[in-house]
């Protein structure tokens, strides 16, 4: 939980300090220290969603054939011998 909370403060910090150097005014800096992080919260949230989805496909190596068929394969068995 700490770090957690250390986290954020930095986070804060940054988005603050970024804001205000940017626009010269403190209210920018502190509204977009607290927006930002906010959206970002959100947006994370359904970034973890997509990558779940594609974590949890079966990884199996018949489907890692079906697409290097064809004249790719044929040339990606004969790399290592063009570039020996």
């Amino acid at each position: 939980m700490k770090k957690t909370i250390t986290f954020a403060c930095m986070h804060f910090t940054v988005a603050f300090t970024v804001a205000y150097l940017l626009t010269g005014s403190a209210v920018v800096g502190g509204a977009v220290a607290l927006v930002e992080p906010a959206v970002n919260t959100v947006v994370f949230y359904f970034h973890e969603r997509v990558w779940k989805k594609f974590e949890n496909q079966p990884n199996d190596q018949a489907s890692d054939q079906q697409l290097r068929s064809g004249p790719e394969q044929a040339f990606a068995s004969n790399e290592m011998t063009l570039a020996s």
